[in-house]
Formats: C-alpha cells, structure tokens, sequence
C-alpha cells in the first residue's frame, strides 16, 4: 500500500510541472491593446494630437494622388539635398531607370512597361513635384512603393536630383574605350 502511495505521489511530481505549462499564466501579449489585421483600417488609431515620431520628424502620409499633386517640395534644391538625391537614386532607381534616367536600366529594359523616362519633358517640366513625391510613395502600375524604404526628407531630395541634375548629368559608359 505504502508503494502504491509513493508511486502515485512520485507521477504527481512528474505530471504537475508538465500540466501547468498548459495553463495561460500570463497570455499579456496575445491580448495586447493592438489593431488585428481583420479589423481593418478603421480601426487605425490617429496619433494624439502634438505627438512626435520615434524618428523625431514629421510623418507624411499621402492618401492618394489627388492629395500628392497639392504638396510642395520644402526641401530647396541646395547642392546638399541634390547629393543625397543622387545617391537615393543610385540605391533605388537606378535599376530600372538608368544612370541616365531614361528608364533603360538593366531591369527597366526588361521589363513589358517600360520605366518613366525621367528626363522627359513631362517629368522634367509639366508634373508637380507633388505629383513625383506621390508616385514614389504610392506607387504605380509596375513601380513599388518606397515609402517604408526612404523617409520623406529623402524623397524630396530625390525629387530636387530628377528635376535639377539628372537632365544635365551625362552618364559615363563603362568598359567603352
């Protein structure tokens, strides 16, 4: 009798840690005050009003691009902004547009729509920099959106590099003797 006692205490022991792993002790990050993906985009919560940014500036959004065509660039097209345009475009669309702007790149030339000419007139003179900001942004129809890889600021200085150097900038072939 005395064995059985032991044996079933002995289980217990070994049984109890085991069973209490299963129960919800503390479940604080599944039921965390956060927005779920199903609930949709009206669940989104406004910041308070005079909050700043973890990055410390200011957020822009861009709803769509009829708001975009409205925006001035407040970035002035100093040598500094055009510079750090350069080499945002370097990074992030040169591929498809080119050194030289003109959307043949070594993927833009793949591709079945072909990239913007960024030295065209259109872009160069008739779009509102607003209109640019946007589309970077948002994206278009074979163009992703950049707006989780450069902060505003920075595309700002891309828009002050497409408009104020890339037309007179002469790309330098490579390996032509």
């Amino acid at each position: 009798m005395m064995c059985l006692k032991n044996c079933v205490a002995a289980m217990a022991l070994v049984i109890a840690p085991a069973v209490s792993f299963a129960w919800p002790w503390n479940n604080d990050m599944a039921n965390q005050i956060s927005v779920k993906p199903q609930e949709g985009p009206e669940a989104v919560r406004q910041y308070p009003q005079h909050s700043v940014p973890a990055a410390g500036t200011r957020t822009v959004r861009v709803a769509d691009m009829d708001a975009a065509n409205k925006m001035v660039n407040p970035n002035r097209a100093t040598p500094a902004s055009i510079a750090n345009g350069k080499r945002m475009y370097q990074i992030y669309c040169e591929t498809c547009h080119g050194a030289s702007g003109q959307g043949d790149g070594p993927v833009g030339a793949k591709l079945v729509l072909k990239p913007y000419d960024l030295t065209a007139d259109k872009v160069q003179k008739e779009l509102p920099e607003g209109y640019i900001f946007g589309y970077v942004t948002l994206g278009g129809a074979i163009m992703p959106s950049y707006a989780n890889d450069l902060y505003p600021s920075e595309r700002w200085d891309l828009i002050n590099y497409i408009r104020h150097a890339l037309k007179s900038e002469k790309p330098v072939a490579v390996g032509v003797k």
